[in-house]
């Protein structure tokens, strides 16, 4: 079809074209930043992970140390024990329910 006699419709579908072609890379745009998101949220949970991991590792040193006799670290080891018994002893008292 020719657009030479009706100006107005040419102006029409240059712009739909360009509409078309941003839509197009907006789309391509979208895809690539949900497989990033997807990616960095990978990436985050590997991290809580590891920082779970770390703070427990960290928690078996405290302890460890404060076992040892390390002064410092002695205080804390006996509430971190207490609150462990205290935990056992709930557990044991919903068992014999």
């Amino acid at each position: 079809m020719s657009w030479q006699g009706y100006p107005e419709l040419q102006v029409l579908n240059i712009k739909l074209e360009e509409l078309l072609n941003r839509y197009r890379n907006l789309l391509n745009e979208n895809e690539e930043l949900k497989k990033k998101n997807e990616a960095l949220s990978f990436m985050l949970q590997e991290r809580e992970n590891r920082i779970k991991e770390l703070e427990t590792e960290y928690e078996r040193i405290k302890l460890t140390g404060a076992l040892r006799g390390d002064a410092e670290n002695a205080q804390e080891a006996r509430k971190k024990i207490t609150e462990l018994v205290r935990e056992i002893d709930k557990c044991v008292a919903l068992l014999n329910r």
